[in-house]
């Protein structure tokens, strides 16, 4: 019995993400074809502020999925990006993206989803510009690094003759696979959430105990941008305020133990701090200015995910549904299961 209505809950979420995740999916295919990193290079290059606020708003839409965050970053900044700019477009990328986007709208209302690349590009911003101030110096020599194992190989720069196929077989094979696992987590973690912890279990802990608690689990683990929405509504319909929602939704992709290893080596600790402080900071910030602008305009906190057993179900509605099941479980098999049954480990680009 509580499997089936775990099962149910599932399905409702599948059933409500599934059209705006497709629609998500498409659209950041479409910007790969026309926006990728050899248009980027050319303007990232060089000191000051002027890379930084490009990266950064070159980072928010971009759908460069989490395993190539990191060699992406490292190959713009072999190109000459300063530690600044190189910082500003890690940290802008996986904290939001055309797919993330567009599901939380799907999910939450229109102000998270407006705001939520907003706080992104002040994120990677503050970043970019701490990292120019008190990290500007170059530690050592970049090579390219990739984060995807030989499994996992993506053609992130390279155009097939083809664009429609490029894009359709970005946006329903490289993004949706590398999504999968995490995709899973979230409606998983999502729909446990709303069946089992108690409607006010968040109204219980203080507001800076709420935040603080957010920034102790969000900073060391990684969960893609796309993953934390339903995951964040869940917790809002338990009572946490949006501004400590919007918390994780921005430090959850933007930091994780994986990025801090590997990065070190190249803007070194110093770099690491600022980056982490800068996150933080503008999390803690911009979830005082959420909570505030919810309450003075009295926007609803009841979002599209609380009326999932309400929602009528078109056929549309199911098969969208069980497409998105559909890439999910080709996505896990993929990237998960086949490298195991070849003896291979699987690919864990963030994990």
């Amino acid at each position: 019995m509580i499997i089936w209505e775990w099962a149910q809950a599932l399905w409702s979420y599948i059933l409500l993400t599934a059209p705006y995740l497709l629609l998500g999916f498409l659209a950041s295919g479409i910007i790969h074809q026309y926006l990728n990193l050899s248009v980027i290079k050319r303007h990232l290059a060089g000191k000051g502020l002027a890379p930084i606020l490009k990266a950064a708003l070159f980072g928010v839409p971009l759908p460069l999925c989490s395993c190539s965050v990191i060699p992406a970053a490292v190959t713009l900044k072999r190109e000459g990006a300063s530690n600044g700019a190189t910082s500003s477009f890690l940290i802008s990328t996986p904290e939001s993206g055309i797919d993330s986007m567009v599901m939380t709208y799907g999910v939450m209302d229109l102000p998270m989803t407006l705001i939520r690349p907003i706080a992104a590009f002040l994120t990677a911003t503050l970043a970019g510009i701490g990292q120019n101030l008190w990290n500007a110096e170059e530690l050592v020599s970049v090579e390219p690094v990739s984060s995807c194992s030989k499994e996992h190989s993506h053609s992130h720069d390279e155009q097939p003759t083809n664009p429609i196929k490029n894009i359709l077989s970005y946006a329903f094979g490289d993004l949706s696979d590398d999504l999968s696992s995490w995709l899973f987590i979230g409606l998983f973690v999502g729909a446990l959430m709303n069946l089992y912890l108690p409607i006010d279990i968040f109204e219980l802990i203080p507001g800076w105990g709420q935040r603080l608690m957010v920034l102790a689990f969000g900073i060391p683990f990684y969960i893609c941008a796309s993953a934390s929405t339903p995951i964040a509504a869940s917790m809002m319909m338990k009572g946490m305020s949006p501004g400590t929602a919007l918390i994780f939704l921005l430090v959850g992709p933007a930091t994780n133990f994986t990025n801090i290893a590997v990065l070190q080596k190249y803007i070194g600790k110093k770099g690491i701090f600022i980056n982490v402080m800068a996150i933080s900071l503008v999390a803690v910030g911009m979830s005082f200015l959420i909570d505030y602008m919810y309450v003075a305009n009295e926007w609803s906190t009841l979002f599209k995910i609380e009326k999932l057993h309400d929602a009528h179900q078109s056929k549309l509605d199911i098969l969208m549904g069980i497409a998105l099941s559909f890439l999910i479980l080709k996505g896990i098999y993929k990237e998960k299961i086949k490298p195991r049954l070849k003896g291979k480990k699987p690919s864990s680009c963030c994990e």
